[in-house]
């Protein structure tokens, strides 16, 4: 049994097999509908168990889809309709039910507290669906994208990320050190990471620089990512926090500083006119519908994983 909560927790081997099982297994899809299973159905009757603390779209789908293409069925939770989140029901024992009915557990959680009280206490694997500190699944399915397109070892490849540090850029900082790929942050001062995420950097020696010119930190990019500037549950003055980004947007001006061959990412939902504007992510340089079906082929592998099954 292997848990999958944060990207820097895991070995950069094991990383890079999911990564491949990933791209073996969609290869082997192109006849298949979305519901087809795998050919080898490797869990079949297999039961995954969804709990949902914050909206999801393509996290929700993605593993819905996942655990049937492996031949398992998928079960959605929401907190509201659990004693866990309305009846004061203890994680401890909520773990304990967990454990009993399935066979592995995606949290998408508001509280990084809470996905490390059911580590604690759950007896089957648990995936990090998105924390307020990490989004692994997201960037681990970014690299399996880049990859895709780019056809080439994302560790030759120069990635910038534009904007708010959030749990989806810590995210792609771990994964910067497991799989050694340089990566240039372009943010405001007081938006770029802490000293406890720079300290790790440099105690790892990553290959990261943080500019505040984000024509700087673009320049000769092969991949851009974006998120919002303002996150699903921040509480900070919104127009303020948006004034701060104004020269963050990512348009085709600030594009052009990047080569020809640029590709544009986004882990989506996204604020047209705000982070990117309509001509860049409805472009040709624009990968993100790509990068969102990919999710579901990449937690294929990363349940595999988790249940001891990849190949």
């Amino acid at each position: 049994m292997k848990h999958f909560l944060n990207l820097k927790d895991i070995s950069a081997i094991d990383l890079r097999k999911i990564v491949s099982d990933a791209k073996k297994r969609k290869s082997k899809r192109k006849k298949l509908n979305h519901l087809e299973p795998d050919k080898d159905i490797p869990l079949k009757g297999r039961f995954l168990i969804q709990m949902f603390e914050k909206s999801s779209t393509r996290t929700r789908l993605s593993f819905y889809l996942a655990i049937k293409q492996l031949g398992g069925s998928a079960l959605n939770l929401r907190k509201d309709e659990l004693h866990f989140g309305e009846g004061g029901e203890s994680i401890h024992d909520t773990a304990k039910i967990l454990s009993n009915y399935g066979d592995i557990f995606m949290f998408r959680t508001d509280s990084d507290k809470k996905l490390q009280e059911f580590k604690k206490y759950i007896k089957i694997p648990i995936i990090n669906g998105l924390s307020p500190s990490s989004h692994p699944t997201q960037i681990l399915s970014d690299i399996f994208t880049i990859e895709e397109i780019k056809k080439k070892s994302i560790s030759k490849l120069k990635i910038c990320w534009i904007g708010d540090c959030n749990n989806v850029l810590n995210s792609l900082i771990e994964a910067s050190i497991k799989f050694s790929f340089e990566l240039n942050i372009g943010a405001p001062k007081k938006y770029q990471p802490n000293k406890t995420i720079l300290t790790w950097i440099k105690k790892k020696k990553g290959n990261i620089k943080i500019f505040e010119n984000p024509n700087k930190a673009i320049k000769n990019a092969d991949v851009v990512f974006a998120d919002k500037f303002i996150g699903l549950n921040d509480k900070v003055n919104k127009k303020k926090k948006l004034n701060d980004f104004k020269k963050f947007q990512v348009n085709s001006k600030l594009m052009n500083f990047a080569k020809k061959n640029v590709i544009f990412l986004h882990c989506l939902p996204a604020s047209r006119g705000n982070e990117v504007t309509s001509e860049i992510i409805d472009g040709k340089k624009s990968f993100v519908w790509q990068q969102a079906l990919n999710r579901a082929h990449l937690q294929k592998s990363i349940l595999l994983y988790c249940l001891n099954k990849l190949r």
